[in-house]
């Protein structure tokens, strides 16, 4: 079921509030906004409004002995690359970076945010159809301006379906084929990324995947590995490149 308002002050926050009220929700169900007034991103970031584009929020029921709940990030990036690639199909260096970014190259086309109440987890998806609001000292890209003009309530109807299979794999225990999709679809391995670890500070090294968990790995330059669970990883160069990889 697809649900419209016309403004809302965040899809999030109603969803997080009807679950803390005691809402039992249906999966498939989303919230949808024409304008959201106080949409927020990852670490309390503001998420601008961009009429236009796709702001909207499901929710996810758990129960015992499933995959880690942090991990329907990652599934929720797998349902979001797949509704851009049926909506733009061929667009070239579609990535996803860890843990909840869609990236066109280095520029953020949309993101993920998982917010959880008791055994309910709420995902919210935020897509640049028709414009790109600005994000502080990142570059953003709207479907749009790369071409590729989307209908919002086409791409709801795509990302729906595709979120329903996608959370339907995940249910079923099929997250490690999951994690390799994720894995064929990020940014290559070895490209250089710099983090900002909550427990290391600033540190730089080369993406090496995720973990069972859906934990980023990162190869530092004397070969060892550091799992970041937390923190905010940017691109250093192209998704790719020689330079990304930091090879001469």
């Amino acid at each position: 079921m697809l649900e419209f308002v016309k403004e809302i002050p965040s899809t999030n926050a109603a969803l997080v509030a009807r679950a803390g009220g005691g809402d039992c929700f249906l999966e498939g169900h989303w919230l949808i906004a024409d304008r959201q007034s106080a949409g927020r991103g990852r670490a309390g970031r503001a998420w601008s409004d961009g009429f236009g584009n796709f702001m909207g929020s499901t929710a996810v029921q758990l129960a015992p002995h499933e995959a880690a709940p942090q991990t329907l990030a990652l599934v929720a990036g797998l349902a979001l690359w797949d509704a851009v690639a049926a909506c733009a199909p061929g667009l070239p260096d579609l990535y996803l970076k860890w843990p909840n970014d869609l990236l066109v190259r280095q520029a953020k086309l949309a993101g993920i945010l998982l917010e959880r109440v008791g055994n309910t987890v709420v995902v919210g998806i935020g897509v640049n159809l028709a414009v790109a609001p600005p994000v502080s000292g990142r570059e953003t890209v709207s479907l749009a301006a790369l071409g590729h003009g989307t209908d919002r309530d086409a791409f709801a109807a795509h990302l729906a379906t595709h979120w329903a299979a996608r959370l339907e794999a995940w249910h079923a225990g099929q997250w490690p084929a999951l994690r390799r999709a994720w894995e064929e679809r990020a940014v290559p391995r070895g490209t250089l990324v710099s983090v900002n670890d909550k427990d290391h500070g600033p540190i730089m090294g080369g993406f090496a995947g995720i973990d069972a968990d859906g934990v980023a790995q990162l190869r530092l330059a004397d070969g060892r590995l550091l799992a970041i669970h937390a923190g905010d990883v940017d691109l250093v160069g192209e998704p790719g490149s020689s330079a990304a990889r930091g090879e001469a």
